[in-house]
Protein backbone atom coordinates (compact mmCIF):
# COMPACT_ATOMS: atom_id res chain seq x y z
CA UNK A 1 0.00 0.00 0.00
CA UNK A 2 2.89 2.35 0.83
CA UNK A 3 4.45 1.61 -2.54
CA UNK A 4 1.20 2.36 -4.35
CA UNK A 5 0.83 5.70 -2.51
CA UNK A 6 4.43 6.62 -3.31
CA UNK A 7 3.95 5.68 -6.97
CA UNK A 8 0.77 7.77 -7.14
CA UNK A 9 2.57 10.81 -5.67
CA UNK A 10 5.43 10.48 -8.16
CA UNK A 11 2.96 10.26 -11.06
CA UNK A 12 1.08 13.36 -9.87
CA UNK A 13 4.31 15.34 -9.51
CA UNK A 14 5.41 14.33 -12.99
CA UNK A 15 2.04 15.32 -14.47
CA UNK A 16 2.14 18.74 -12.77
CA UNK A 17 5.69 19.33 -13.95
CA UNK A 18 4.71 18.32 -17.50
CA UNK A 19 1.81 20.82 -17.49
CA UNK A 20 4.13 23.60 -16.31
CA UNK A 21 6.56 22.80 -19.14
CA UNK A 22 3.71 22.90 -21.65
CA UNK A 23 2.52 26.26 -20.29
CA UNK A 24 6.07 27.65 -20.46
CA UNK A 25 6.45 26.34 -24.00
CA UNK A 26 3.23 28.08 -25.04
CA UNK A 27 4.33 31.30 -23.36
CA UNK A 28 7.73 31.15 -25.07
CA UNK A 29 6.15 30.60 -28.48
CA UNK A 30 3.79 33.55 -27.91
CA UNK A 31 6.71 35.75 -26.98
CA UNK A 32 8.49 34.78 -30.18
CA UNK A 33 5.49 35.16 -32.49
CA UNK A 34 4.24 38.50 -31.17
CA UNK A 35 6.58 41.38 -31.71
CA UNK A 36 6.55 44.81 -30.14
CA UNK A 37 7.04 46.50 -33.50
CA UNK A 38 3.85 48.23 -34.67
CA UNK A 39 3.95 46.76 -38.20
CA UNK A 40 4.16 43.15 -37.03
CA UNK A 41 1.49 43.72 -34.39
CA UNK A 42 -0.73 45.23 -37.08
CA UNK A 43 -0.20 42.22 -39.34
CA UNK A 44 -1.04 39.96 -36.43
CA UNK A 45 -4.30 41.83 -35.79
CA UNK A 46 -5.13 41.82 -39.50
CA UNK A 47 -4.28 38.11 -39.69
CA UNK A 48 -6.67 37.35 -36.82
CA UNK A 49 -9.48 39.34 -38.42
CA UNK A 50 -8.71 37.71 -41.76
CA UNK A 51 -9.02 34.26 -40.26
CA UNK A 52 -12.57 35.15 -39.19
CA UNK A 53 -13.41 36.51 -42.65
CA UNK A 54 -11.99 33.33 -44.22
CA UNK A 55 -14.12 31.18 -41.90
CA UNK A 56 -17.24 33.16 -42.79
CA UNK A 57 -16.82 33.55 -46.56
CA UNK A 58 -14.08 31.39 -48.07
CA UNK A 59 -13.90 28.09 -46.21
CA UNK A 60 -16.82 26.48 -48.05
CA UNK A 61 -14.98 26.42 -51.38
CA UNK A 62 -11.31 26.60 -50.37
CA UNK A 63 -11.73 24.34 -47.29
CA UNK A 64 -10.21 24.75 -43.81
CA UNK A 65 -6.91 23.39 -45.14
CA UNK A 66 -6.79 25.94 -47.98
CA UNK A 67 -6.43 23.02 -50.44
CA UNK A 68 -9.56 23.87 -52.43
CA UNK A 69 -11.44 21.29 -54.49
CA UNK A 70 -9.46 19.96 -57.46
CA UNK A 71 -11.04 20.92 -60.77
CA UNK A 72 -13.49 23.33 -59.13
CA UNK A 73 -11.94 25.67 -56.58
CA UNK A 74 -8.20 26.37 -56.65
CA UNK A 75 -5.95 25.82 -53.68
CA UNK A 76 -4.78 28.72 -51.58
CA UNK A 77 -2.28 26.47 -49.80
CA UNK A 78 1.23 27.00 -51.18
CA UNK A 79 -0.38 28.80 -54.11
CA UNK A 80 1.76 30.20 -56.92
CA UNK A 81 -1.21 32.35 -58.02
CA UNK A 82 -1.46 33.96 -54.59
CA UNK A 83 2.31 34.38 -54.35
CA UNK A 84 2.97 35.66 -57.89
CA UNK A 85 -0.23 37.56 -58.62
CA UNK A 86 -0.98 39.56 -55.51
CA UNK A 87 -2.86 42.35 -57.29
CA UNK A 88 -4.98 39.84 -59.24
CA UNK A 89 -5.68 37.97 -55.99
CA UNK A 90 -6.84 41.14 -54.27
CA UNK A 91 -8.99 42.01 -57.28
CA UNK A 92 -10.55 38.52 -57.26
CA UNK A 93 -11.45 38.78 -53.58
CA UNK A 94 -12.73 42.33 -53.96
CA UNK A 95 -14.74 41.94 -57.19
CA UNK A 96 -15.00 38.20 -57.83
CA UNK A 97 -13.39 36.22 -60.63
CA UNK A 98 -14.55 34.30 -63.67
CA UNK A 99 -12.73 32.66 -66.52
CA UNK A 100 -9.72 30.40 -66.79
CA UNK A 101 -6.76 30.62 -64.43
CA UNK A 102 -3.89 28.27 -63.66
CA UNK A 103 -2.86 27.55 -60.08
CA UNK A 104 0.08 25.31 -59.24
CA UNK A 105 0.00 23.89 -62.78
CA UNK A 106 -3.70 22.97 -62.74
CA UNK A 107 -6.38 24.69 -64.84
CA UNK A 108 -9.51 26.17 -63.23
CA UNK A 109 -12.43 27.79 -65.02
CA UNK A 110 -15.14 28.56 -62.52
CA UNK A 111 -16.84 31.60 -61.03
CA UNK A 112 -15.96 33.17 -57.73
CA UNK A 113 -18.69 35.63 -56.85
CA UNK A 114 -17.92 38.89 -55.11
CA UNK A 115 -18.57 38.47 -51.41
CA UNK A 116 -19.28 42.16 -50.82
CA UNK A 117 -16.33 42.55 -48.44
CA UNK A 118 -15.08 45.94 -47.31
CA UNK A 119 -11.56 46.97 -48.30
CA UNK A 120 -10.46 46.29 -44.70
CA UNK A 121 -11.90 42.76 -44.86
CA UNK A 122 -10.19 42.14 -48.20
CA UNK A 123 -6.83 43.28 -46.77
CA UNK A 124 -7.35 41.16 -43.66
CA UNK A 125 -8.26 37.98 -45.53
CA UNK A 126 -5.34 38.54 -47.92
CA UNK A 127 -3.00 38.82 -44.94
CA UNK A 128 -4.45 35.62 -43.50
CA UNK A 129 -4.30 33.48 -46.65
CA UNK A 130 -0.94 34.94 -47.68
CA UNK A 131 0.58 33.77 -44.39
CA UNK A 132 -1.11 30.38 -44.00
CA UNK A 133 -0.61 26.86 -45.39
CA UNK A 134 2.95 27.41 -46.62
CA UNK A 135 2.42 30.93 -47.96
CA UNK A 136 4.46 33.87 -46.69
CA UNK A 137 4.58 37.49 -47.80
CA UNK A 138 7.13 40.08 -46.76
CA UNK A 139 4.83 43.09 -46.51
CA UNK A 140 1.28 43.18 -45.28
CA UNK A 141 -1.54 44.03 -47.64
CA UNK A 142 -2.88 47.42 -46.61
CA UNK A 143 -6.34 48.92 -46.90
CA UNK A 144 -4.81 51.65 -49.08
CA UNK A 145 -3.46 49.02 -51.45
CA UNK A 146 -6.88 47.35 -51.69
CA UNK A 147 -8.65 50.72 -52.15
CA UNK A 148 -6.38 51.57 -55.09
CA UNK A 149 -7.45 48.47 -57.06
CA UNK A 150 -10.41 48.95 -59.37
CA UNK A 151 -12.24 46.67 -61.78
Amino acid sequence: MKTLSLLLCVCLLMACNSDKKKEQSVLNSEEISISDTPKQTKVSESYKRGKEVYSDFCVTCHLPSGKGIPGNFPPLADSDWLRDKQEESIKAIKYGLSGPIEVNGAAYNNVMASQGLSDQEVADVMNYISNSWGNTIKNEVTIEQVSSISK
